[in-house]
């Protein structure tokens, strides 16, 4: 049985494409894997907390060291890591803002980045040679974008700070099994939009 958590990303309620594919995702799952759990994580519609000084403070001690006292800083990051590490699959949707990412999106993997949580560096010391500390975890992005050309070898490729991003953030936490699945020229509308929509959505149904 997977224990699946569902992470929204978009500051769109019913205009949202991502939370389409998502939702889509999740039907087309529980479909075929009726036993699994889903967890839903609102990070769009929902205020997450940038990381501060307090945070930093807290968040660098060393598990040896840590107290009640000295860990105040991260008792949210420490129910999202929490949440995060008991799941196996998680789905991400995500809209593509200014060839990035939202704003809430960024708060909750800076919430997530935590050194002795989610990675460590592999001499214990800063060196450059970072460790992902989770394991056998699958990922699935479903972001949405205004243009095309943002893929691997495309002619906007340069420019995609979204899906590039989260892959290597993710990644540096230990997650390697990464899908991609994008949804293009949501600005230009029409029957160019709809193609893109079919060809999507069949994709997600094919998982």
């Amino acid at each position: 049985m997977n224990k699946v958590l569902i992470i929204n990303a978009s500051v769109r309620k019913e205009k949202s494409h991502s939370r389409k594919l998502t939702q889509l995702f999740e039907d087309n799952w529980k479909k075929k894997n009726p036993n699994d759990n889903f967890t839903h994580r609102e990070v769009g519609l929902e205020e997450i907390p940038p990381i501060n000084e307090k945070w930093i403070a807290s968040a660098f001690v060393k598990p040896s060291e840590r107290t009640k006292e000295n860990q105040s800083g991260v008792e949210f990051s420490n129910e999202l890591v929490k949440e995060f590490k008991e799941h196996n699959i998680y789905v991400l949707g995500t809209p593509m803002y200014n060839w990035s990412i939202p704003s809430g999106l960024k708060s909750y993997i800076d919430q997530l980045m935590r050194i002795n949580e989610t990675w460590k560096f592999r001499s214990g010391v800063p060196d450059g040679d970072y460790v992902g500390i989770l394991e056998d975890k699958k990922m699935f992005i479903l972001s949405s974008r205004g243009d095309t050309g943002y893929g691997e070898n495309e002619k906007n490729e340069h420019m995609n700070f979204q899906t590039t991003y989260l892959k290597f953030v993710f990644g540096i936490m230990g997650i390697k099994d990464i899908s991609i699945i994008s949804l293009d020229n949501e600005e230009f509308g029409g029957e160019i939009f709809e193609n893109s929509k079919k060809e999507i959505y069949q994709k997600i149904g094919q998982i």
